[in-house]
């Protein structure tokens, strides 16, 4: 097989290593748990949602307030509040007339700080 110089490094023998080959295995998740994740990251894959997820960092926020923020519709903006919800990154109480939103926990924001940490690594 003909590997090119950009192309990823290879072995130049063939040689499972059994021992690192249970580990692996035995640290995989299910198959099914596998498909959430990838669904999940590519909620994430979004820019728009990203800027609704930083504007929830500090406060519950309204959709008028999101929308004016991010100069955005109130449309466009709960057209992607509704997938975010959808995925569990976000939730929202009524208040009154308004409807606030918030980050679901605090692992949304985790994700999204540890995704910042690493493009500004070196």
């Amino acid at each position: 097989m003909y590997h090119h110089e950009t192309d990823c490094e290879c072995c130049e023998s063939i040689q499972v290593h059994e021992d690192l080959l249970q580990k692996v295995l035995a640290g995989m998740p299910a198959e099914e748990e596998l498909y959430d994740l990838a669904e999940l990251f590519k909620v994430f894959g979004d820019s728009t949602r990203i800027r609704i997820l930083y504007a929830l960092f500090e406060e519950e926020i309204c959709v008028c307030d999101l929308a004016a923020a991010l100069s955005m519709t109130q449309s466009a903006v709960s057209h992607q509040l509704r997938i975010l919800k959808q995925a569990k990154l976000v939730r929202f109480r009524r208040e009154g007339k308004s409807v606030l939103y918030s980050l679901a926990d605090a692992h949304v924001k985790t994700m999204i700080a540890q995704g910042v940490e690493h493009i500004r690594e070196d």
